[in-house]
């Protein structure tokens, strides 16, 4: 894999609540990587009001790498679970995992609707799959499977804040799932290691729209954030030997990246 690599998530192309309006803003995070990794969430493969201009704006995405002389990795995620593969990478001789995060849950997305009111139907696909219990492959299939089965039926109508918040607020057990995910989640990244991926050490994931970076049971977890409310995007880039964390800074028309905010060597 050609360094520096850089890693994002939950870029969602072509969701009405995306702050990514043009590929091209996305060209400051493409240059000087040799190679891109959009871990999860990256186009809106199964939602039918977006997939349209989503897949146009993929296609571009892929022309700006290109352009840029970076290779994109796609890892799935749970608005994206087509993406061929295992849905994880390892690096550093598997001390370093990144994964989109969907897997972490037993319901994948325990805030959505769907995932409120499809108890039973998750329950079952966990029957069907009894070796995502101890098996990575296993799990990260059947997580693409909920995805599947729990797409929403209606979607966000806007952007500003008190829309996302009546939104979140609706029912009210979407709301406290949702704090409880974000709380639990590096708790949750360091137990699906420990099970999986023991020789892991750092865990990047996104999924959650929450970044943050904490240090569980020995291990380091980061959350790259996503370019979608509530959240910011952050970027994770390992050169030479150094995993560095930099926020993305947003305008109207172009992303950028700000100075490293942390460092570890590896």
């Amino acid at each position: 894999m050609k360094g520096p690599v850089r890693i994002l998530s939950d870029l969602h192309l072509g969701h009405r609540v995306s702050r990514i309006a043009t590929v091209e803003s996305l060209r400051p995070l493409i240059a000087g990587a040799g190679t891109v990794i959009f871990n999860g969430d990256t186009w809106q493969e199964l939602a039918l009001p977006f997939r349209e201009k989503s897949a146009r704006m993929l296609d571009e995405l892929r022309a700006l790498c290109a352009s840029e002389g970076a290779e994109p990795v796609f890892l799935s995620g749970n608005h994206d679970p087509g993406w061929p593969g295992t849905g994880w990478l390892e690096m550093a001789e598997s001390r370093i995992l990144i994964t989109h995060g969907d897997a972490l849950f037993f319901d994948g997305s325990p805030w959505s609707r769907e995932a409120i009111h499809g108890q039973q139907m998750i329950r079952n696909l966990w029957r069907e799959h009894h070796a995502a219990a101890c098996n990575a492959g296993e799990r990260l299939r059947l997580a693409r499977r909920i995805a599947r089965n729990l797409v929403p039926k209606v979607f966000p109508k806007g952007k500003k804040l008190w829309q996302r918040v009546w939104e979140a607020a609706h029912p009210p057990q979407r709301a406290l799932n949702m704090l409880h995910a974000w709380l639990s989640q590096a708790g949750a990244a360091a137990d699906f290691a420990e099970r999986f991926f023991p020789k892991a050490e750092i865990v990047i994931i996104g999924h959650f729209h929450l970044g943050g970076i904490w240090q569980r049971r020995g291990r380091l977890i980061i959350n790259t954030g996503a370019f979608l409310p509530p959240g910011k995007a952050t970027c994770v880039e390992i050169h030479e030997g150094w995993l560095t964390c930099s926020r993305v800074l947003e305008s109207t028309d172009t992303c950028t990246l700000e100075a490293p905010f942390a460092r570890w060597r590896l």
